[in-house]
């Protein structure tokens, strides 16, 4: 009997021989050099590993397909500008062997949804398109012509375009990601769910509505320089390696660190350039100057400790507020403080879980100094109130001038390396009205301003039959999103799933009636099209759009580009009541760029910008105290504590990564930093907390979440003791995903609160 859904979607429950150490204190080094080493020997062609490691970030160069962290705009590594998970990334991709007919023919979808999602990834390179025909147990090989008439079939005897349901993963490049958007408004809906809705939607929400652009405002240069920098729920080390370069030279030119986070992160604790002998022999720098272990989602409490603080010291002495910034650039001081004034200060650092010695340390450092920069990531995203945490930082720069100058601002780093861009170019299920009137000047065609499914609407879409089709540009869908079990069914409700894809993933095996697998270009390999080998386009962090060119020759013939495939899917689909010809963009990427050009603002004279090896910055308003909002000034905002109580049994539990893992990818089964080795199914928890559970280190341990009525479970994970603030817990993702509620969100973003879903630990005999 085939599996379920549900059972194909969740990770095994079984156990590969836990190991734990003491945790590190010193991250990179010489281990890191050792882990890179070790991960291009193992699944990578020797010859292929050192062109990509000189060719890496570099200028002319290929963008990493990790993270979305800025290159230098000057001097770049002469071995080499990238990290140890930068190296893992591209091992991934370039690994040195590819599966086809052959494997699939072997292998049946049940049998593959039984490895781990280590096991799956580590596969092989998919080497041509398959097709997996309803109610059969194995894929088979399918032509691309083919391929592309089943998905037009599919999408064209919907009874309406919005039916449909397409998603992007943050890899995809700027060109695909226009063409993609601009195919999906020409078929009628805007259904455009987009990994950025899984991380850092909350982020944009606030930033848009408190400054006037979703996007951070400082750059590398600034970052070097600042008088202090905040990082706030993220762990650099693993997640954004060469952040703590950046960190270093803040360091170096005199800048204070402030880390705040429930777990102590090693990378933010001390750091070893493996990139400098002198540093491997030292023994590496310092990082953080204080570190803040906040109580998972206490962190509006905490600043709003800092602002209460820094009132009563503004009231008392002056000269604290930028008081000729609020005046002259922000809106809504005279509320803010109104409301501020309702908290009493011993409350709210009573539920931030941090300690009046340690706030003194941080207010000590905000109160002296005016050039701030705050940088997040999750840990501030992912909690019902994530909007609120990022508003609430806002007003605490607000109130120091610390926006729209040098060495100051705001800093949401982000994860995929063009999910920022994609946003840029039209990814977007509620894009505004004056991008919709350009598609509609440039092309001929209206498209609907109706707002499409974001990732949660989505879900609920295919779960209730309200969608029918799901088209994947690229990521791991079923391992990203919340809820497994009832995200598994809503897909198995569809009566196609696609996947463009350049490796196997659990996506692949939880499928609609039918379903496709479309095997494309990596990164890392030249793109050969009609007008020769092409060139695409990758927006970062900071803004900054950058050119990259794959170097390795395709791994098969049988690849074809995101471009490409989008092209003739949308050929197949609109056919001759298409007003765009498709085909001409698949030939020649500089026809793309000269669209996005027309349509999206800040890409003039585009194709001649990007032959700049360091590529340019996109306008941004609060870079330059132009405040894009409807008052034309920056906004202070009210923010409430978060209102959740645990009972006596409960503990919030935050999903966080491994280190050998990025997003859904895993890399290894080692979390080397955190001393756990061999093992993701665990869960790190107090000591104390275990004590009165009267549980012992590696007990067996089932975890339960009650929300809204509804009981989910995760069973068999192994308890690992951990210096992490009482009533708090954190597992990996995906393993934990079952866990989080579908309908527990961020207000306004709807981002899956990920970060705070209370369970119950539960010994198993």
């Amino acid at each position: 009997m085939s599996k379920t859904p549900e059972e194909k979607a969740k990770t095994p429950e079984k156990f590969l021989g836990l190991k734990t150490s003491t945790p590190l204190k010193n991250s990179a080094g010489f281990a890191s050099i050792k882990s890179t080493l070790s991960q291009v020997t193992k699944y990578m062609k020797t010859s292929d590993a050192l062109k990509l490691s000189l060719k890496m970030n570099q200028k002319g160069g290929f963008d990493c397909p990790g993270c979305a962290w800025p290159d230098p705009d000057d001097e770049r590594s002469n071995i080499g500008e990238y990290c140890e998970n930068g190296i893992k990334a591209i091992a991934e991709e370039a690994q040195n062997k590819t599966i086809g007919q052959d494997f699939f023919a072997k292998h049946s979808v049940d049998e593959l949804s039984a490895l781990s999602d280590f096991e799956i990834g580590k596969s092989g390179r998919l080497a041509e398109p398959m097709f997996l025909e309803e109610g059969a147990s194995h894929y088979v090989p399918i032509s691309w012509g083919k391929a592309f008439e089943k998905v037009g079939e599919h999408l064209n005897t919907l009874d309406s375009p919005d039916e449909a349901v397409f998603y992007t993963s943050g890899r995809t490049t700027n060109e695909a990601a226009f063409l993609y958007q601009l195919f999906v408004r020409e078929f009628g809906t805007a259904n455009l769910p987009d990994c950025s809705n899984m991380c850092h939607e909350a982020s944009g929400s606030a930033l848009s509505e408190t400054l006037g652009i979703g996007k951070g405002s400082v750059t590398l240069d600034d970052l070097y320089k600042a008088e202090v920098v905040m990082v706030i729920g993220q762990n650099p080390a693993t997640n954004h390696p060469r952040m703590l370069t950046a960190l270093e030279k803040c360091k170096k030119n005199g800048g204070k660190i402030i880390a705040v986070n429930p777990l102590p992160e090693v990378g933010l604790i001390k750091f070893t350039n493996p990139q400098k002998p002198l540093k491997l022999l030292t023994g590496g720098t310092a990082i953080s100057d204080v570190f803040v272990p906040v109580t998972i989602n206490g962190d509006v409490a905490f600043f709003k400790a800092i602002l209460l603080k820094l009132l009563e010291k503004e009231e008392k002495v002056g000269n604290v507020f930028d008081k000729d910034f609020i005046e002259n650039y922000t809106e809504g001081y005279d509320a803010f403080i109104s409301d501020l004034k309702t908290y009493n200060f011993e409350e709210c650092l009573e539920a931030s879980g941090v300690t009046e010695a340690i706030f003194n340390e941080v207010f000590n450092l905000i109160l002296n100094n005016n050039n701030i920069i705050i940088c997040w990531a999750m840990g501030l995203t992912q909690h019902q109130n994530a909007v609120d945490n990022i508003r609430e930082l806002v007003n605490l720069l607000l109130l120091k001038g610390s926006i729209g100058k040098e060495r100051a601002g705001t800093c949401p780093v982000r994860g995929h390396s063009n999910v920022q861009g994609d946003r840029t170019v039209g990814i977007w299920e509620s894009a505004p009205q004056a991008f919709l009137d350009k598609i509609e000047t440039k092309y001929g065609f209206k498209p609907t301003t109706k707002h499409g499914y974001s990732v949660i609407d989505a879900i609920k879409a295919m779960y209730e039959k309200k969608a029918k089709v799901f088209f994947g540009l690229g990521g791991n869908f079923i391992s990203a999103v919340p809820d497994t079990s009832y995200a598994a069914q809503a897909l198995a409700n569809c009566n196609l799933t696609v996947h463009v894809s350049t490796k196997l993933n659990r996506s692949h095996l939880v499928t609609g009636k039918e379903a496709l697998i479309l095997p494309c270009l990596g990164r890392t390999e030249k793109d050969y099209q009609k007008t020769g080998i092409q060139t695409q386009s990758v927006e970062n962090s900071m803004g900054v759009v950058s050119s990259t060119k794959g170097v390795l020759e395709p791994c098969s013939d049988h690849l074809m580009s995101e471009v490409a495939v989008v092209c003739g899917i949308a050929n197949a689909t609109l056919k001759e009541r298409s007003k765009i010809n498709w085909l001409q963009y698949r030939d020649d990427y500089n026809l793309v760029r000269n669209d996005i050009e027309e349509v999206v603002d800040g890409f003039t004279d585009y194709n001649n910008r990007l032959k700049n090896p360091s590529g340019f910055y996109l306008p941004n308003g609060a870079r330059v105290r132009k405040f894009n909002t409807k008052s034309g000034k920056a906004n202070f905002s009210i923010n409430k504590l978060p209102n959740w109580k645990l009972k006596d049994n409960e503990l919030i539990m935050m999903t966080i990564r491994s280190h050998d893992q990025f997003n859904t990818t895993i890399y290894g089964l080692d979390d080397r930093y955190r001393g756990v080795f061999n093992e993701r199914r665990i869960i790190f928890m107090n000591h104390d907390d275990m004590k009165a559970r009267n549980l012992e280190e590696h007990q067996v341990v089932n975890l339960k979440s009650e929300y809204k009525g509804v009981l989910r479970q995760a069973n068999k994970f192994k308890v690992v003791g951990y210096d992490i603030p009482k009533n708090c817990c954190a597992t990996y993702f995906p393993e934990t995903n079952v866990l989080v509620p579908l309908d527990s969100f961020a207000h306004t973003a709807k981002t899956p609160a990920s970060k705070s879903v209370i369970i119950t630990v539960e010994a198993v005999s």
